[in-house]
């Protein structure tokens, strides 16, 4: 029996993105290894119209199990974009084109820079396997040689690098392999997938392209790190990473750049950190940051509790809430001592009040460090700690304690602070330290 769910962009619309774990869509599956399915042969959950650089309104179905995308009425194409977000990953799919149709798979979609198309062009002199971005990147003339008419055809895409590399190989065999240009500005280095049917064609109605058994797999990243080992066993930034912007938030040998609130006693610059003491208050940038990239480098002692701010107000409201938390603690025995139960959010590298972090176990106590990579851009933020991926959210989606603004409302601009806090049991003392602090602006 036919089983059809139909999807126009209007409906699409309506769908809030929600993103969680390991940085993908939070609907997708887990399978053996790192593998999430990112179609359940049921449904479009997972799915939006929306978010990427070419949004449009094709009409989407699910017939039979298959992902179906035709132009609407008024010969109008479009996307349809994973909720999740990727930047270094492997992905396959099975396609099956009628002919003549132009169809694609886009990577790192976001609406206001570049990400780059695998073509799907099945139609007389069209390419398949040429990488397009606003313009051909590199043609593939040869390419639909190895395309299989009205049959499935496998498409494995490899997606790394900041400056952005490309494998494809189609049935099994290499259909292209592409290198950007080192240097290259303009690019998202993170986005949707996206799966394309191309407006304007003079075919009827009912030509169509379909997809199925898609899968994503993210990838670790190898590109130059943002921070290389220095004399003294402190960090500094890469050649790269000072070329695409960042900068030290933290000299290493001075406050200079921060400001202390609260008692001063209990904060010190040493071994080229910053140490913290349980207490109350923040260290806050004298700076102020809207979309940005951080860096940091955090050890935290036994029954520790402090925390990253991020877009906080200048005033006597809880940094937490004006703009948002990213948590630092002792997981593994802050509930044995304080005698009571966290709540998700309340543990490392979740955004505090609002998203759980996806992975647990990463954390690593004193005398070891940690490092977050935080990535706020926009409504979005993205957490990292020690190279994993532990959100990937519109906050504009997530929910938040009572009384306290929703992400909407807050601060969209503020300071970065690192939390002073006291201990899990009253007369410990603790201690939290940082150092290794880049940020870089968006």
């Amino acid at each position: 029996m036919r089983s059809t769910v139909a999807l126009l962009v209007t409906s699409l619309l309506a769908v809030a993105c929600h993103s969680s774990g390991s940085g993908t869509a939070s609907r997708g599956q887990r399978e053996s290894g790192a593998w999430k399915t990112l179609f359940d042969g049921k449904t479009t959950d997972g799915w939006v119209a929306w978010g990427g650089r070419y949004d449009g309104n094709a009409r989407w179905t699910v017939e039979d199990g298959v992902l179906t995308g035709r132009q609407n009425l008024k010969q109008e194409g479009g996307l349809i974009y994973t909720e999740g977000f990727y930047s270094n990953f492997e992905f396959e799919v099975d396609v099956k084109c009628d002919y003549p149709f132009d169809s694609g798979i886009f990577l790192r979609m976001v609406p206001d820079e570049k990400g780059a198309q695998v073509t799907i062009d099945y139609r007389p002199n069209g390419e398949i396997g040429a990488i397009y971005s606003d313009g051909f990147l590199q043609h593939n003339l040869d390419g639909g040689q190895l395309f299989t008419k009205d049959e499935w055809n496998h498409f494995k895409v490899v997606c790394t690098g900041r400056d952005l590399a490309i494998d494809t190989w189609l049935n099994g065999s290499l259909l292209c392999s592409y290198r950007m240009e080192p240097g290259s500005t303009g690019y998202a280095p993170t986005g949707r997938i996206g799966l394309q049917v191309h407006g304007g064609e003079n075919v009827p109605l009912e030509t169509k392209v379909q997809f199925k058994n898609m899968r994503v797999k993210e990838l670790p990243v190898a590109d130059e790190p943002i921070a290389v080992d220095a004399p003294g066993g402190a960090k500094q930034l890469s050649q790269r990473a000072l070329l695409d912007g960042w900068r030290p938030l933290f000299d290493g040998t001075t406050l200079e750049g921060w400001d202390v609130r609260g008692p001063a006693e209990g904060v010190e610059v040493k071994g080229g950190a910053l140490v913290v003491t349980s207490g109350d208050g923040e260290l806050r940038s004298k700076g102020d940051y809207q979309d940005f990239e951080l860096y940091a480098d955090f050890q935290l002692s036994k029954l520790c509790n402090s925390g990253v701010f991020l877009r906080a107000e200048r005033s006597e409201a809880n940094p937490a809430f004006s703009g948002c938390e990213v948590q630092v603690l002792d997981d593994y025995n802050w509930e044995a001592a304080a005698g009571y139960q966290l709540h998700d959010y309340q543990f490392t590298g979740g955004l505090y009040g609002s998203v759980a972090p996806g992975v647990k176990g990463v954390l690593k106590l004193a005398p070891e460090w940690n490092t977050y990579h935080i990535t706020f851009k926009g409504p979005r933020i993205r957490t990292e700690l020690n190279g994993r991926v532990l959100y990937d959210v519109d906050t504009t989606t997530v929910p938040v304690p009572p009384d306290t603004k929703p992400f909407a409302e807050r601060a969209k601009t503020g300071f970065i602070g690192l939390q002073r806090h006291g201990a899990a049991k009253e007369g410990e003392s603790t201690f939290v330290a940082y150092k290794n602090l880049f940020v870089k602006t968006l």
